[in-house]
């Protein structure tokens, strides 16, 4: 039982199902914006440019871990939204999203398992293991921005939300290009610094080839 809409030929029923499925469609979205879109790329601004500054000590891995696994959870969450809303109308399908989102999925939850099996930083597969742990991080990244998009083109929301969407991630962009900078720069000194303390214990005998502690040359 219910109301009919003469003009628009819509039951009372099918409107308030149409309600309630849009309202699950913006909490996917936005669930799936938050986790792999935003948080996501910002852990990874955290471990690769953080660490850099010596005052923060190990604090940047604690804030990186915490990041990414808060944004795994609400992503997790966002994608079984998803997972539902493709049950419930087996007559539409968004192939590309769903595959990308399936994919993404996956390859997070390996990246997760990877840090319950981390090598300490002597082990000799320790750089198996960073290479692994980069290359999936930044593949999610990628794939979480992609789909977002599409996810965008699929909602239509009003174009405010996608504008504010695309400068959170130039912001982000900007932020790496002159972090990135910044890193090189500090590396470069420091190796610098490194062979010049080198160079200076060499003339003073400490590696052997100046003067002898006994005074013979």
């Amino acid at each position: 039982m219910g109301t009919l809409n003469v003009l628009s030929g819509q039951s009372g029923s099918a409107i308030g199902a149409g309600s309630t499925k849009t309202k699950k469609r913006n909490i996917h979205g936005i669930l799936n914006a938050i986790s792999w879109g935003i948080m996501m790329p910002l852990g990874a601004i955290m471990a690769r440019y953080v660490r850099v500054f010596e005052s923060v000590g190990p604090a940047w891995f604690y804030l990186h871990v915490t990041c990414q696994t808060s944004a795994y959870i609400i992503g997790v969450a966002g994608w079984a939204t998803g997972i539902r809303l493709g049950s419930q109308s087996p007559g539409i399908q968004f192939t590309s999203h769903r595959i990308i989102g399936i994919i993404l999925f996956c390859v997070a939850t390996l990246q997760v398992i990877a840090l319950l099996v981390r090598p300490k930083k002597d082990h000799k597969f320790r750089i198996y293991w960073n290479i692994y742990h980069h290359s999936l991080g930044y593949g999610i990244i990628i794939l979480g921005i992609i789909d977002i998009f599409k996810g965008f083109n699929i909602l239509q929301p009003e174009k405010k939300w996608k504008r504010s969407y695309s400068g959170i991630i130039i912001v982000f962009a900007i932020v790496a290009l002159v972090l990135e900078a910044y890193t090189w720069f500090v590396v470069l000194k420091r190796k610098k610094a490194a062979k010049s303390e080198k160079m200076t214990n060499g003339r003073n005998g400490h590696n052997g080839y100046g003067l002898a502690t006994n005074g013979r040359v």
